[in-house]
């Protein structure tokens, strides 16, 4: 009996397939079904069911995964206490967020770590979409702060580090130019809505809040969204903490459109279970606890802005 085959088999139980299994495990479907063969013959049991669409777990396989699970926590733990035995400070420590998240979140805790840790060299990442996910699934990043969205919740660890609300918002020129039209999907339809490529997927992804059967420029980052929304020539969604500025200016105007409100997203720390930290994202990670949101504050500020909306 092999690591690698107990982790095989907890794969498929928890993702549901083996195709999922090999995805998770970034191998092939054949090698995860060749380990699961040989976990099989060498217990002399039948772990799973497989005449329906889906492998489900024999009465005996269900006993087996309880204990899977264990062993699997304990060799996990094991791991980590390895690894922290022997840890020195990282040489390299990279830590990929969320483009939305405002820094000032962040930058504190950045701040005291690079005093404490100044041989570890600091790389922080700003990606759009799933890209913070990404990188870190993909082990491209030691740390990432991002939504939850599409997150393999049993794989990894969160800490919740802020709010942010993502609003419509045109110049005040163009708002005024379309007028009552400003309020209905109807009336934008004709606008281009200017959005930021996903740097998690396929390139110029964008599955979320667009408006349906409108017109779409896309762009690499939220400076240049701002830049081409402020020029009048299109519309689109921004995190307020970015625009707060321009909003306070009348420069921008936050739209009261139908059926396309603010949305609200919660933002998280987030690590891979399966990876020990070393102690300078240790140190990181032990200091997001306090680097939460001031939820007041934040629903001080949204009932502000949204008291401007047309």
């Amino acid at each position: 009996m092999k690591y690698d085959q107990l982790l095989a088999f907890d794969a498929i139980v928890m993702a549901g397939t083996f195709r999922k299994a090999a995805e998770r495990l970034n191998k092939s479907q054949s090698a995860v079904s060749h380990a699961i063969r040989q976990l099989e013959d060498e217990l002399e049991l039948k772990l799973f069911s497989r005449d329906g669409y889906r492998p489900k777990l024999t009465a005996q396989g269900e006993v087996f995964f309880r204990e899977t699970s264990r062993a699997l926590a304990q060799m996990q733990a094991l791991g980590e206490i390895a690894a922290r035995l022997r840890a020195r400070e990282e040489a390299e420590l990279r830590i990929a967020v969320t483009a939305t998240l405002p820094l000032e979140r962040l930058l504190p805790v950045l701040e005291e770590i690079g005093r404490r840790f100044a041989a570890t060299h600091l790389r922080l990442s700003t990606e759009m979409m799933g890209g913070a996910i990404a990188r870190l699934m993909e082990g491209n990043a030691d740390l990432a702060v991002a939504t939850l969205d599409g997150v393999p919740m049993d794989a990894v660890e969160t800490r919740r580090m802020a709010d942010v609300t993502i609003r419509p918002v045109a110049s005040r020129l163009l708002a005024d130019r379309l007028g009552s039209d400003a309020k209905s999907a109807a009336g934008l339809q004709a606008i281009p809505q200017i959005v930021v490529a996903g740097t998690g997927g396929p390139e110029g992804d964008q599955s979320r809040d667009l408006l349906p059967g409108g017109r779409k420029w896309t762009v690499s980052d939220f400076a240049a969204k701002k830049q081409v929304i402020l020029s009048g020539q299109g519309w689109g969604g921004m995190p307020d903490h970015l625009i707060r500025d321009e909003i306070a200016a009348g420069t921008l105007v936050p739209l009261t459109v139908e059926a396309f409100p603010p949305r609200r997203s919660e933002l998280f720390a987030i690590r891979r279970r399966d990876q020990a930290l070393g102690p300078v994202a240790r140190a990181i990670w032990a200091r997001l606890s306090d680097a939460g949101p001031d939820l007041a504050e934040n629903a001080g500020a949204d009932s502000a802005v949204r008291g401007e909306t047309i």
